[in-house]
């Protein structure tokens, strides 16, 4: 009996351990991203959003937040999708909306969606972080606005005079590391330049919107900071489950005796 009682808590332990590591797995790399993560100073860029759906419910509303430096320029128009900005009293837009309209149910669970966005960068090297609210259909929100090592961070993009560099790391995991989100061939070439001007890599509006994203999924789930995120999870799951082996291992030596 004590064989059976001792088996089937190790097995409870073991499948808990699973579930949680699964769970938290999950959680990670579930992010509201913005690629690409590194871009051209003063460049005219196309932006690609992603908002992945977390819960048994499905996403309605997504919101973000221009970051101060960035010039947001046109948006890319979406059937099913109704998209609003908001704007200052300098006649800058502040924060774009994009809100499911007429017979679209919205990001289900499981699903993600992606929309695009033209903005001009900031003359200067910086990072800029996109604040984004995500609105699911009981009205619950999942605020976007957190530090990198945060369960729900914001995105952020390195605006450099050397994107290539800026974003190398990311190029690895799929990023697009220079020029617009959806031409590959323009990516590489600029990569691979190390001696091309700034008024090279600048781009037009007309570039930019030729080169718009056509709908293929990134890899965004690569960002250094979710790897992170999800390295540490695994840690820590890994150590709650062999400190249970040795609590049971424990408790059994203590009935023998």
């Amino acid at each position: 009996m004590k064989k059976t009682s001792w088996t089937s808590k190790l097995t409870s332990t073991i499948a808990a351990g699973a579930a949680a590591l699964m769970l938290f797995a999950g959680f990670a790399s579930a992010h509201v991203t913005v690629s690409p993560s590194a871009a051209q100073t003063s460049a005219w860029q196309t932006y690609t959003i992603k908002i992945p759906s977390e819960k048994d419910l499905p996403t309605t509303k997504i919101t973000m937040k221009v970051p101060e430096g960035v010039a947001f320029k046109q948006y890319q128009p979406l059937a099913g999708w109704k998209i609003t900005t908001e704007k200052n009293s300098s006649n800058e837009v502040t924060s774009i909306t994009w809100e499911v309209d007429g017979d679209n149910e919205g990001i289900l669970a499981g699903q993600f969606q992606q929309f695009n966005f033209v903005a001009q960068n900031p003359d200067t090297e910086t990072e800029v972080a996109w604040d984004a609210f995500q609105y699911y259909s009981d009205g619950s929100i999942v605020e976007w606005t957190g530090q990198p090592s945060d369960s729900t961070p914001h995105s952020i993009t390195a605006i450099s005079e050397d994107p290539a560099a800026a974003g190398n790391q990311s190029a690895a995991g799929g990023h697009d590391s220079a020029g617009t989100s959806g031409n590959a061939n323009d990516n590489e070439a600029t990569a691979g330049d190390n001696n091309a001007t700034k008024a090279d890599d600048d781009t037009t509006l007309g570039d930019a919107l030729n080169d718009t994203v056509t709908g293929e999924p990134n890899n965004t789930d690569s960002d250094p900071g979710t790897l992170k995120l999800q390295q540490a999870t695994l840690i820590v799951s890994i150590l709650a489950l062999i400190m249970s082996f040795l609590g049971i291992a424990l408790a059994t030596r203590r009935k023998k005796r």
